[in-house]
């Protein structure tokens, strides 16, 4: 459900807007996130065979950063965190899917 959904389907039921419960939207997070979501995107990922997914390659973070037009150590240290916490994200799903797949074909 997005949040244009919940809106909708709070105002059918007549009910009060809960912010707690109502999902984000792109508009709704700051330009760091938007940022830190892009270069993450643009780095390069490495994928080793029967291994799958081991991480991003950090290589171009600084020109990234650089073309960003980050320059102050807060937010490069926020926009570090947020690409990590991407980075273990994608690295636990990659895990997860090779799991399925493996088992699958040990089932067969």
């Amino acid at each position: 459900m997005n949040k244009d959904q919940y809106l909708r389907m709070v105002e059918q039921m007549g009910e009060e807007i809960d912010w707690e419960k109502c999902p984000p939207d792109w508009e709704d997070f700051p330009l760091s996130v938007h940022n830190a979501i892009n270069i993450f995107h643009t780095l390069g990922s490495k994928i080793m065979p029967e291994i799958g997914y081991t991480g991003k390659d950090y290589t171009l973070l600084d020109s990234l950063l650089k073309s960003y037009r980050i320059e102050e150590s807060t937010e490069k240290d926020w926009i570090f965190e947020l690409l990590i916490f991407l980075d273990m994200r994608t690295l636990e799903e990659s895990q997860k899917q090779l799991k399925a797949e493996y088992d699958k074909i040990k089932r067969k």
